[in-house]
């Protein structure tokens, strides 16, 4: 395989481990940790994630649990996550707190279906600006003599098959989340 046919391959990788990431963030109305990866706690004057100074959880479809690593910093972590205005209500118990996961009304999972949609919009462009970037490479070595007419058009067709498989790699991920968000 050509070496820019190799990076074009893994900036494309890249651009859907990206789209993997913000979606895991977009509330679908079950627990996952990957809603608090956001949030940073005060802790001895640093701003540090939250995974940093505590345990975080999944205790069942609808609770996240976190236990810090030291008792003082429950009521931190309490007001952090309120803070971070995401639409949690953390309940302590002195030593611990649980996040409830408050169900979707289907306003709601409208707007998360437009803004998932939005994301993925956003990644094909990405790959479709790796592959302009790489064709415009190509056609420079072919220009330079580094290749012939007939390999420019045999890369150029492979890109295009690494952008067609990246493309749809990035509808399937958004069919699976919109069903995921859409799930009553």
């Amino acid at each position: 395989m050509h070496p820019l046919i190799k990076d074009a391959k893994s900036r494309m990788d890249k651009s859907i481990e990206a789209l993997r990431n913000e979606l895991s963030k977009v509330r679908s109305g079950k627990a996952t940790t990957a809603l608090l990866d956001s949030i940073r706690v005060e802790y001895y004057g640093n701003h540090v994630p939250l995974n940093q100074v505590s345990n975080v959880s999944v205790l069942d479809v609808h609770t996240l649990s976190i236990t810090p690593w030291e008792k003082p910093m429950v009521p931190v972590i309490e007001k952090a996550i309120l803070e971070a205005n995401i639409g949690l209500n953390p309940i302590s118990d002195g030593t611990n707190l649980k996040v409830p996961i408050p169900p979707l009304n289907e306003e709601r999972r409208k707007e998360l279906v437009k803004l998932i949609k939005k994301f993925g919009e956003d990644a094909k462009v990405a790959i479709r600006n790796i592959r302009r970037d790489t064709n415009d490479h190509l056609k420079k070595e072919e220009k330079d003599k580094k290749m012939s007419e007939d390999q420019l058009k045999d890369a150029e067709d492979d890109v295009q098959k690494l952008t067609d498989e990246h493309t749809k790699l990035i509808d399937d991920i958004l069919k699976h989340k919109e069903t995921e968000i859409m799930e009553v």
